[in-house]
Parts: C-alpha cells; sequence; structure tokens
C-alpha cells in the first residue's frame, strides 16, 4: 500500500517510520540482458547461462547496480508526495550488495524515513534507510542508505 502524504509538513509526520513494503518484482534474463547493453557489461556470470549454469552461483544473476536502480521504481509504490513542485535524488550515504540475485528471483523494497530536515522555508530533506529484500533469502540483495529534496 502507497503512503501518501500531502506537502512538507505531512512528509515530515514520517521522520522514523517504517512505510509499507513494495510488491514482488522478477528480475528477468530478459531485463538483465537490457542492462547490459545498457551499461555495456556483458560479464558472463550475468548474460551466459550455458556458462553461469556451472559457475558459482548456479547461474546467471542481476547485476548489482541493476537491483540498486530498481530502487527508484519500487520507491514510487512506497510514497507518493503531493503537493510539492520538485523532488531530486541528492545521492546515496552507502550501498551494500549482500547477496546475489540470480535471474527469475523476486525482490521487494523496504523503507524506513530515517531523517526529515529542513533546508529552508520551501524545502526539506529525507535520508530513507532501504532494504531490497530477496525471496526466500537470509540476506538482502541491497542495503542503502539514499538521501532526497523536496521542493514546495
Amino acid at each position: 500500500m502507497t503512503t501518501v502524504v500531502n506537502g512538507l509538513a505531512e512528509l515530515k509526520a514520517l521522520a522514523g517510520r517504517e512505510l509499507e513494503p513494495s510488491s514482488w518484482h522478477e528480475i528477468t534474463q530478459a531485463q538483465i540482458d537490457l542492462f547490459a547493453d545498457a551499461t555495456g557489461d556483458h560479464r558472463w556470470i550475468h548474460v551466459d547461462p550455458s556458462r553461469a549454469a556451472t559457475g558459482p552461483f548456479g547461474g546467471t544473476i542481476a547485476h548489482g547496480y541493476l537491483t540498486l536502480s530498481l530502487i527508484i521504481p519500487l520507491w514510487t509504490e512506497l510514497l507518493r508526495i503531493d503537493g510539492i513542485r520538485m523532488a531530486v535524488n541528492y545521492g546515496l550515504n552507502k550501498v551494500r550488495l549482500p547477496a546475489p540475485v540470480p535471474a527469475g528471483a523476486k525482490v521487494r523494497l523496504a523503507a524506513r524515513m530515517t531523517a526529515v530536515d529542513d533546508l529552508d522555508e520551501n524545502g526539506a530533506q529525507t535520508t530513507v534507510d532501504f532494504t531490497m529484500e530477496l525471496e526466500g533469502a537470509e540476506k538482502p540483495a541491497v542495503v542503502a542508505q539514499a538521501v532526497y529534496r523536496y521542493y514546495s
């Protein structure tokens, strides 16, 4: 379920809160191949199912940056902010990729709104702790802390 807030004041009220997780998203081999084409990273562990079957993971795995990039579309499932003029991705404080994501695996995004700080009277900066859960796995696929800026 998407959390919906209206304006910066309601956004500030989310500080310290866990948001409902996203839906599960399957990472397909076709998606991995498209990411390889977009980035030029065609290592066999990602794009050669036959060779990867004999590799350390028993099959192809998603690029770590592909899994990281899924934060963007899955984040939009977690939070919608109405009544603002603009939102920008300000960056990442830290990122870790604790577990490989096999082709065909499902991931979902969990988030905690760690902080919401004033930038000025028309802006706020959020710090969000993300965990990209990997269905059926003990370790997450991604752990990241992101910073976003919102302007009214």
